[in-house]
Parts: structure tokens; sequence; C-alpha cells
């Protein structure tokens, strides 16, 4: 489903602060459990014994059989971090939220909480889980207001206790009214989107419940009340269609590359192999993965060649799109580590890949030299400034051997803004999502008159356009 759709309601609906929007967290905001997430981490990092294990076991089955409340079981939860520091624990937090739970937030919730923030819609998380869990995710949202459940702490330390009233069930509605008695809000217009039924005390203050992802008991409840439902599917574990589609996909680059063979062979141009490679891997492989590719500003791929062609790095599925975009006559940068992969290394090789070691700059600095030496003789790069992927949408910092090389050579650099590949393949995925990809190329930067001595300039005002670029709607 196309942005728009999702969010026309929204889009449509009255502007203002008055109103609000407010967010579950697990399965709404996120796919799954983040409090699993933070116990799995527990067990890994040895910050949870066996000890632990048991007291979070017996709490879990006590809630799920009825014995105790929410409250006793988020007691025995808390119990487990009794002597913990807040500050090392809120690290363990932010360290959570990068390595994993970045990667499980739903892109059309992103959407969503977007087209609130455009009409100046006050949004908050309200969730019966901690600051820890939720903070990041909010900070990363946008999201200013977060309603949750707190865990005592004194001198800095977890107590093991629980600050009381909880953001649970009634919990939550009071949460909300204390928000609306602060800020003015009108809940009468308001909006609250959950998966559960245990969240109907706020579901049922609010003017647009909207029941997200529902759960058996919620949808049926939802249909009664006809209320408006909507299910995510960019998340949670994939089919076996997006199984095999990935595994096509990545597959094809054997055959796209067996294909430009004959041409290289009667031509004696080596370049003409990887010409027909890049070009027929980009189209194959995308409609294999169930990649539909929009881009805006084409005309600036062709504008100006060679050229340092520059994109933020989101996804292992980038260089596939920048494939299809650039199609011919460039080579790629990589990192060395590729260069050890069994399928991409032998073959990003053949193409001419050229490979640095991102933590030796003497190193990096030398293997720039081949490709400056490309720029000059015809061919363009294609290179991440980040070095490495980024686990948000939102670019990383930039290093300098994209600006270096494109300087040297006296060639143009071209900004490529990849919107929404992560939304197909988050770091650390394996199996391709079929998402609707966004692409801004925009006009080609002239780099003949820079100065070395003003590099770091150069580099902030182009990530600056890369934001710019990404706070715009597409739509």
């Amino acid at each position: 489903m196309r942005t728009s759709e999702l969010t026309r309601e929204i889009d449509e609906s009255p502007a203002g602060p008055h109103v609000a929007a407010f967010f579950d967290l697990d399965r709404t905001l996120i796919a799954g459990f983040s409090a699993l997430t933070f116990v799995a981490d527990g067990f890994r990092s040895g910050r949870l014994g066996a000890t632990d294990l048991v007291e979070l076991l017996f709490a879990a089955t006590s809630f799920q059989l009825g014995t105790v409340g929410f409250s006793g079981f988020l007691s025995g939860t808390a119990r487990t971090l009794r002597g913990f520091s807040e500050e090392e624990f809120a690290a363990v937090g932010e360290r959570i939220f990068n390595e994993e739970l970045a990667a499980e937030v739903y892109p059309e919730a992103r959407a969503i909480v977007d087209a609130h923030r455009r009409r100046g819609h006050t949004v908050a998380i309200v969730s019966s889980a901690t600051r820890y869990q939720v903070a990041p995710i909010a900070r990363e949202l946008g999201i200013e207001h977060v309603l949750v459940s707190s865990l005592e702490v004194k001198d800095g330390v977890l107590t093991g206790e629980l600050v009381y009233p909880l953001c649970y069930g009634e919990g939550k509605a009071v949460a909300a009214r204390g928000l609306t008695a602060e800020l003015g809000l009108d809940l009468t217009q308001s909006w609250f989107y959950t998966d559960s039924e245990e969240d109907l005390p706020l579901l049922e203050v609010v003017g647009k419940p909207r029941p997200t992802n529902p759960s058996r008991n919620l949808a049926t409840i939802a249909a009664r009340r006809k209320w408006p439902t909507q299910t995510f599917t960019s998340r949670g574990f994939p089919g076996a269609e997006q199984m095999l589609r990935t595994g096509l996909a990545i597959g094809s680059i054997v055959p796209s590359f067996l294909l430009g063979l004959p041409a290289a062979a009667l031509s004696g141009n080596w370049q003409q192999a990887v010409n027909i490679a890049s070009s027929t891997w980009g189209e194959v492989g995308t409609a294999l993965a169930g990649l539909e590719v929009h881009v805006r500003g084409e005309e600036n791929v062709w504008a100006r060649r060679p050229a340092v062609f520059i994109f933020n790095h989101q996804s292992a599925i980038d260089m596939l799109v920048i494939c299809k975009l650039l199609r011919r006559d460039f080579v790629g940068i990589g990192k060395q580590e590729i260069k050890k992969n069994p399928i991409f290394g032998p073959l990003m090789t053949l193409a001419g890949t050229v490979f640095i070691d991102r933590f030796q700059h003497e190193k990096a600095i030398q293997a720039l030299r081949p490709a400056i030496d490309a720029l000059r003789h015809g061919l363009s790069l294609a290179i991440a400034p980040e070095g490495t992927r980024s686990t948000t949408p939102h670019p990383g910092p930039f290093k300098k051997g994209a600006f270096f090389m494109a300087m040297e050579a006296g060639v143009p650099i071209v900004p490529i803004v990849l919107r929404n590949t992560i939304d197909a393949l988050p770091k650390n995925w394996l199996v391709v999502r079929p998402t609707t990809i966004d692409v801004d190329v925009l006009p080609p930067i002239e780099t003949r008159n820079w100065q070395r001595q003003d590099l770091d300039r150069h580099m902030a005002e182009t990530h600056a356009l890369y934001e710019e670029a990404l706070r715009t709607t597409w739509d």
C-alpha cells in the first residue's frame, strides 16, 4: 500500500496540537515484544542468571494462568533488575534498540506517526513497557511524549520495585487523561493505535480508536463496534514466497554475469560484460525480490559522467537498486570484509570493485588511487559515504573518501537519496520484503574548485541535502 493511501484519513483530519495520537508499543509500533528481546539479551550477556530465569518463568506463568495480574508479573520481572545502575541499564536499552529493535519498527507505523506529526498533532507512546524499552524508539520516531510504567530508582540504582500506578489497562486511560489535562487535548478528536483488548479503557475514550494488528479478541470487539482495523505485513516472520524471492534475487547475480561473457569475448572489452551484468542484475534482481523502484530526478543519473555517485546506506539491497539505476560504466567501492564472501567477493572483484579497509586510514587512502584513476578514464564510482549500513532511515556521519576522490579527479558528486530500502531489508535481516522503493537523484555537485581544507564544509552541506530530502514527503 502506498503511503498516501495508508495516511489519507490522517491527512484529511483536523490539524493542531489539541488532537492527540496515542500509540501502544509492542505489535503496534514494532513487531514482536520488546520485553522478550530484553530478556533474551540479558541471558546472552550474562546479566541474568538461572535464578532470574526461574523467577521470570514463574511470573510469566502466573500471569498467563490468571493467578496474578499484570502488576504481579511486572514485579517479578523488576526483581531480576535489583541492584543494576539505571545509567548502565539505559545504555543497554540503547544498544538493544540499535542492534535489534530498530529493525522491528513497522514502516507502516513510521508513516502513520509522520503523518500525525505533519498535521501538528500531539503524538505520544502509551505503553506498559518501561522507559528503557520505549525511549530510543520514541526518539527515533520523533515522538515527544512517553507514558510508561516506571521502575523505582534510588541513588541511581534500580531497587527491583515498581512505581505505581502502572501504565496498563485502565492505567493507560489515566495516563492519557493526565496528558490531556496538561496540554489541553481533545480526546473526542484523538486517536489510539493498539493491538490488545487490554487497552479497551483508552480505546473507549478517544474519538478515533484504531485497532492495529489486533489480537483475535480485539478484532472481534472492533467488528462489533465498527472500529476500523489495520494489519501491517512488513515485519514479523517471513513467508515461504519471500524466502524464495530473496534466494532467486541474490542468485540471479551469477547468470547475469554469465550473460555478459559473450559480449566481452566478442569485443575484447571486459567492461562490456560488467555493464551487461550490472544492468541485468539490477532489473531482474529487483523484479524477483518484489521491489518496485520509483525514481525522481533520473535525468541527473546521466547529466554528468563520469561522476561519484553517493548513496545513503540503509540495506544490503542498496547495491541492487544502484545497479538498476546506474546500469553501466561504473564501479563500486566496498568494505574489505565483503571480499571474503564466497559468492559476492569474487563477482565484485571481477566487476572491478575497489575494496577498502575502513579501520586503517593510510591503507584506505592508498586503495582509493585506482578508483581515482578509473574516474579519470571515464568510469563512474558508486559509494556509500557513511561507510556502513545505518539501523534507521537517518543517514549517519559521512566519511571523506567519496568527496576526496571527486575533488582529486575533478568530477561531480551526484547524491542518490534512498528513502526506504531499509523497509525491504533492515540491517542484519536475511529475507527481502516486497516493497516500493522511492529514490531521489539530486543534481550534480561541482567539485572542480574545491580545496582540501574545505572538505568538512562540503560534506556537511551534502549531508544536509540528504536530511532535507528525507524530511519531504514523496506522494
